[in-house]
Order: C-alpha cells, then sequence, then structure tokens
C-alpha cells in the first residue's frame, strides 16, 4: 500500500504543478513582456464613454461594449470580449467620492457586476 501513496502523491504534485504555473508564473512573464503595460496611462470616464490613452494607445470604448465586470478590493476589471478586459485599480481614484461616482457609471451601464467590494 506504500506504493499507492507514493502515486498519489505524484498524481497531486503533477495536478497542481500546472495551476501554479498558470497562476504565478506565467502572470508576470506576460506582463514584463507587453510593452503596453509599461507605459503610463490615463483613463477618462464618462456617461457616453470610457477613453484609455498611453503613449501607444488612444482608445474611446463605448460602454455598451462591456459585458461584465468584476470588482474585488483592490481594483475593477470591466470585460469586453472573452480575453479582453479593461483593469482599473481603486488606487487610481484621488478621493472616495470619485470612485463612488465611477461605481455608479458602472451600475448604469455593466450587468452584471460580480465580487466583493462593489458599493463600498
Amino acid at each position: 500500500m506504500r506504493w499507492l501513496g507514493i502515486v498519489c502523491e505524484v498524481a497531486s504534485v503533477a495536478m497542481i504543478l500546472p495551476l501554479f504555473v498558470a497562476f504565478v508564473v506565467i502572470p508576470p512573464l506576460a506582463f514584463r513582456r507587453e510593452p503596453k503595460f509599461r507605459d503610463k496611462y490615463s483613463l477618462t470616464f464618462s456617461a457616453e464613454r470610457t477613453h484609455f490613452r498611453t503613449a501607444h494607445v488612444d482608445s474611446t470604448l463605448q460602454w455598451d461594449l462591456y459585458t461584465n465586470a468584476l470588482v474585488d478590493t483592490r481594483s475593477y476589471v470591466l470585460y469586453y470580449g472573452r480575453h479582453h478586459f479593461t483593469l482599473i485599480p481603486k488606487r487610481a481614484f484621488q478621493d472616495f467620492e470619485q470612485q463612488q461616482l465611477f461605481e455608479r457609471l458602472l451600475a448604469q451601464h455593466i450587468a452584471p457586476i460580480v465580487g466583493v467590494g462593489f458599493g463600498d
């Protein structure tokens, strides 16, 4: 029966290793490789649209392009398409009032909004 325990341990490591690589190793590598993530950027929100500007990108997106949003204690992730999103860190807002105005825009234009910390 000892060999069965060893096989189970090896199998569990084999199952955990891809998850570790996918969530711990790959994201920082992808982040460092992508030049757009190194630029300073500006996001502007209005009732009609969002405007994203960097040294390499100048993009205006209508609110109806976004299909859903994920909110956690540190950020807002606005999804458009299956693998595309806009990440907005909560620290980017100058004050709590500005953050609340943004959350109202989210509630008006994007459904569903999933997560913790929304409306705090």
